[in-house]
This record gives C-alpha cells, structure tokens and sequence, in this order.
C-alpha cells in the first residue's frame, strides 16, 4: 500500500520502507514510522512522534510528541522474538507516552482498545490487554500481562503490578499501587490500593439505573460482611442475582487470576 495519496508527510518525517500510511493521515515534522507500522485512516502523529515494531494504529488516532509506540519489551527475557502491538481507533496518546509489543512467552501481542485517553508520560507495558474508553492520567505505569476492562479510570502517578486485572468500570485513586485484582465497578484508593467501594459516581454518570447500582451496592456489602471465604461469597452471589451488572462482578471475581483480589474493608 505505501503512503496513501491524500496523506500529509512533513518533509523532515521519516517514513521507512514497508510502512503503510492510510488515507488522511497526517506525520508531523521529525516524526519516524517503521517499516512493519500500518496507520489507518486519519492517524495523525504530531512532530517528533515515534511508531515503530510490528504496530497497527486504528482509524482517527492522534499521537503527541515525543510519544514512543511499539518499541521491544521491556523485560530481560525478550529475546528479540517478532511479537505486535495492536492500537485501536480514536485513541489520544499524548506527550511522552509509551506502549511496547508483546512478547513470546505473554502471547506476543499487547492490545489497546478504541477511544482511550493515555496522558503525558503514561507507559503500557508487554502482553497487556486495554479496554476501550480507558483513561490513564499522566505518569500511570500498566506493568506487563495485565488485562484492563472498558471504561476504567486511573490517577496520575499510579502502578498497576504485573498480571493485575482491573474490572470494566474501576476507578482507581491517584498515586496508588494496586498489587492485586481489582472487581469491575470497585473503587481503590491510598499508597498501597485499598478496595474502598463502588465508582459511583461513574455508574451514576453512565447513566445505569438506580435499580442495578442498588443491587450493585447490596452486592458489594455481602462481599464485605457475608460468611465464607470472598470466592464462596461471589459463587452465592452468582446464583441470587438477576442484576447483569452483580454477574460481571461475580464472573470477575471467579474467573482464572494470577492474582488474588483487593477486599472490601
């Protein structure tokens, strides 16, 4: 394919041979794109962005300067083994960011979903997996192989331990270090994340009715205070509700984990 005809190259961008640049793309000054990268329509790279790797950038994605995508893994087992990274549409990559392939022993492949904002200084680490409409504030490091739902919310200077998953929904505070699974809808906050509630406020603003959020918050209290161990709890749970939302809970919470979950307190 090449570089499609109604793209806009600066003339001091570098375009490597076996690029792909699709129609309406825009590269900016002193931007650099390799020769496995395949933008889609209307990706726009800012001056002095980086694409590079085996990468695919979805349809409407803009990246802001200095901003480094697709370079080799960051972990000393890589091996320089061909692994990919995989950008969806609408995303905003902004100053400084940072997403790495994945690799062999991960399923080489990390993968970014559509509409995400990912600010100044924000890393996704080797073989994880990014929801779509995730928000990383500036300086949040996804460590690798960890698997973040849609919708999730993640305060500046934030780190998420290697294989976490963090539920469709989550918020978490600013700050924070979050060392274990976090439940869909739950909300963390404090240096060392605490399982401290429900993001309700992002509920309310989704506009989900009263009428889940209440059987959200029942739920949540039964796995704060019921009898047995936090899996035992979510298993009843399971088989009592007709709440779609409590069953994305419960099937989380069952679901396989390299690691455990942070509990109500």
């Amino acid at each position: 394919m090449g570089i499609a005809g109604s793209a806009q190259v600066h003339p001091s961008a570098v375009i490597e041979a076996g690029a792909e640049v699709g129609e309406g793309c825009i590269i900016g000054p002193f931007s650099v794109v390799g020769p496995e990268v395949v933008l889609g329509p209307g990706v726009e790279l800012k001056s002095h962005a980086v694409v590079t790797g085996w990468t695919e950038i979805g349809e409407g994605t803009v990246i802001w300067p200095f901003a480094c995508v697709g370079e080799v893994p960051q972990d000393l087992k890589f091996k320089g083994e061909r692994t990919r990274l995989i950008i969806g549409k609408r995303n905003r990559i902004r100053e400084g960011a940072t997403m790495n392939t994945g690799t062999e022993g991960g399923g080489g492949v990390t993968r970014v979903g559509d509409d995400g904002l990912f600010m100044t200084g924000s890393h996704v680490g080797h073989d994880s997996w990014i929801g779509d409409r995730v928000v990383l504030a500036n300086q949040v490091a996804i460590a690798g192989h960890c698997v973040i739902g849609d919708d999730v919310i993640i305060g500046g200077l934030s780190g998420i331990h290697q294989y976490v998953r963090i539920g469709q929904g989550a918020i978490i505070g600013a700050v924070t270090m979050v060392t274990n699974d976090v439940i869909p809808y739950g909300l963390v906050q404090a240096p060392r994340g605490e399982l401290d509630g429900l993001n309700l406020v992002g509920l309310k603003r989704r506009g989900v009715e009263r009428s889940d959020i209440t059987a959200l918050r029942a739920a949540y209290q039964m796995l704060a205070q019921g009898e047995g161990a936090f899996a035992d709890r979510a298993r009843r749970l399971a088989e009592e509700t007709d709440s779609d939302y409590v069953r994305t809970v419960t099937d989380f919470i069952l679901g396989g984990s390299d690691r455990s979950f942070l509990t109500p307190r």
